[in-house]
């Protein structure tokens, strides 16, 4: 990572680095994201300083028209935020819940008004920060010495790493024991001992 992009009353600046030393870093990526992203970049021309990603007029991209204009959409397209379903020829049924968990129903002509509108009035969903989170939790988990995830994090410190995103692995109890040590009745015989009756 060589720059990062800071907005600030609506208008974005370039900083040469990250706001760390342990900000500047090489980020891997699956053969299948730079096969993409390449394609992308054959497709569509590089904003002003490289950004691969820009607004209709070609500049950075705003974090806050991204949220809604394209973030909060996607989320709705994925299933992730509320849903749209047709309903019908020239209807579509968007579906949402609000802050107290009333869900709402509405209908609309066109599949792109339904997605903006439920994208506008849906409660929560998945942030875009959260995207790290998963990532993080993801790679603790796969088993990536915490030096190498910290050092992808950006977390100066390992210990950051380890307070942030511990999580039980998949296979818990073939390294920490089996599951009849526990105290739960059920579980108290060993595992190959017919079932109680």
């Amino acid at each position: 990572m060589e720059r990062v992009a800071v907005e600030v009353a609506g208008t974005v600046t370039h900083k040469p680095y990250p706001k760390s030393k342990a900000g500047r870093r090489e980020v891997p990526l699956p053969p299948f994201v730079v096969e993409l992203l390449t394609a992308r970049r054959e497709r569509y021309p590089a904003g002003p300083v490289g950004e691969v990603f820009t607004n209709a007029a070609g500049g950075p991209l705003r974090r806050t028209l991204f949220r809604s204009r394209d973030w909060r959409p996607s989320l709705v397209r994925a299933g992730l935020l509320g849903k749209v379903v047709e309903a019908g020829p020239g209807a579509f049924l968007g579906v949402w819940q609000d802050k107290e968990g009333l869900e709402h129903r509405q209908e609309f002509s066109t599949h792109r008004e339904a997605v903006a509108h439920v994208a506008k009035h849906a409660a929560e969903g998945l942030g875009f920060h959260d995207l790290r989170h998963c990532y993080a939790t993801w790679i603790v988990s796969d088993g990536v010495p915490v030096n190498d995830a910290a050092r992808l994090l950006e977390h100066e410190q390992m210990s950051t790493t380890l307070n942030r995103y511990p999580r039980s692995s998949r296979d818990r109890h073939g390294r920490l024991g089996r599951p009849w040590l526990t105290s739960a009745p059920d579980l108290l015989q060993k595992p190959d001992s017919p079932p109680r009756r």
